[in-house]
């Protein structure tokens, strides 16, 4: 065997990443891990975690509507954006330290600079040169730039919205997945004029129809404008700063930001993947197998770089696949499947497996389960808001295929919700298991009757 300085190169210190070398370092072996900008990644830094904060951030203005209700009297109140942007990059820093520390702890070495691919075993990082046994990409993804719109380079994506200055007065958001609509109910949340611009005919394609027009209508009356079927094709910088923005409609708006969320692309450029010989996508993308293994035996990639399932839970259980398979002599597979989700929309949303639409082009008859209520929560409160909940069966094997929630703490219950979906649990199973009262959960095992069935596509 060829004497290499290390057992595992990993490039990218993200979730994925930073797993995968943490874990190989504990078993002993030789490993060192390279990040050119902050340990975290797009999860820690510019994703996830400061935006559940600041999702937290926009919802306390219902809070303080809501308490009245309950016999609270709330003051004066005030919202102060620098305060907001100061607390969360004390938290993401904080965050940043545990994950050098879990690696350091763990015995892997830490590169700070950028790692360039020299050959299937040699990475360049500055003017030092590896050579590794093993090579592990997590490099992730970044916002699609959408280079080809006229006045690109005057809008922002989500990595620059956690950085803004100041809190614009107006922003219209072009596109329509959960990014999008997250951004949207953070900027109406905290008090901004907020447009939503999307392409399709429906925001969040892919999701269950029911929660897509539930959630749709629901923005739409805490005042988020929603502008289907239509596109930015233009924007233009005012002499006072404002951006204006001509649609494919042919209208012309003003807006103090303009934010585009149209999708991710990997970041492979300039990783010297040709000299390795590594294959590609069409979209950049790193092509692996079922293992995460690329073209090249002793090169692997995870995360959101193979554009498979863009998610940062996934990352870090493609990265355990990766160590049983590497360094522990035990293949293992990755998983996909039924993976639990949620859009921390506001109401939220808490999904996994099939979509209604999706599991009537896989099964012959489907028994749907649907349920919308206003919750406790809301009552004394006097908000008209509605709670959404919905199983997708298989009639057949009565297997629950689909569970689908809008609500409060809907992210929360779909983890629950994810391990019955994947243990294959039936219909019978949740209508034998008692209700936790009350709860706005216990919905889930007491809809007893199906609201209606779909038969070969079609709801009879």
């Amino acid at each position: 065997m060829a004497d290499y300085d290390l057992d595992l190169f990993v490039i990218g210190g993200g979730s994925g990443g930073v797993r995968a070398g943490r874990v190989a370092a504990s078993l002993g072996k030789r490993v060192a891990v390279a990040e050119e900008y902050r340990f975290g990644g797009t999860c820690v830094i510019r994703g996830c975690v400061p935006k559940k904060l600041f999702v937290y951030a926009s919802q306390f203005p219902e809070h303080f509507e809501d308490a009245a209700g309950y016999g609270w009297t709330v003051g004066e109140r005030s919202f102060d954006w620098a305060t907001l942007i100061a607390n969360k990059d004390r938290e993401i820093a904080r965050l940043e330290g545990l994950y050098r520390k879990g690696l350091d702890n763990a015995g892997a070495r830490i590169i700070d600079g950028r790692a360039v691919l020299l050959d299937r075993h040699t990475v360049r990082v500055g003017n030092e040169t590896y050579t590794a046994e093993h090579i592990l990409i997590a490099t992730g993804g970044r916002p699609n730039p959408h280079a080809a719109l006229p006045g690109r380079e005057h809008c922002i994506t989500s990595n620059e919205a956690f950085l803004l200055d100041e809190l614009p007065g107006s922003i219209a958001i072009e596109g329509g997945g959960y990014i999008a609509v997250e951004f949207a109910n953070i900027f109406h949340g905290l008090g901004v004029k907020t447009t939503l611009v999307y392409r399709g005919k429906e925001i969040l394609s892919r999701f269950d129809g029911d929660l897509r027009s539930s959630l749709h209508e629901a923005m739409e009356a805490k005042g988020i404008r929603i502008v289907c079927q239509d596109v930015i094709e233009r924007v233009e910088k005012q002499p006072d700063g404002r951006l204006s923005a001509r649609l494919m409609t042919g209208g012309v708006e003003t807006f103090d930001k303009i934010m585009l969320a149209i999708g991710r692309v990997p970041n492979t450029e300039g990783l010297g993947l040709e000299a390795a010989g590594v294959e590609i996508g069409v979209k950049g993308e790193i092509l692996v197998d079922d293992y995460s293994r690329t073209n090249v035996e002793n090169i692997w990639a995870i995360g959101d770089v193979t554009d498979r399932v863009q998610l940062t839970p996934v990352a870090i259980h493609e990265a355990m696949c990766f160590i049983e398979t590497a360094f522990k002599g035990n293949p293992t597979k990755v998983d996909h499947q039924d993976i639990a989700t949620a859009v921390f929309s506001q109401p939220e949303i808490g999904t996994v497996g099939l979509s209604e639409e999706a599991a009537a082009k896989r099964y012959r008859e489907l028994e749907i389960y649907r349920a919308s209520f206003r919750p406790m929560r809301h009552t004394l409160a006097g908000r008209q808001e509605k709670m959404m909940m919905k199983l997708v069966v298989d009639a057949a094997s009565r297997r629950v295929v689909g569970a689908h929630i809008l609500g409060p703490d809907a992210g929360e219950m779909a983890q629950l919700l994810g391990i019955t979906i994947k243990g294959r649990l039936t219909k019978d199973d949740f209508d034998r298991t008692m209700a936790v009262h009350p709860t706005a959960a216990e919905e889930l095992v007491t809809m007893y009757q199906p609201t209606y069935r779909v038969r070969d596509g079609e709801r009879v």
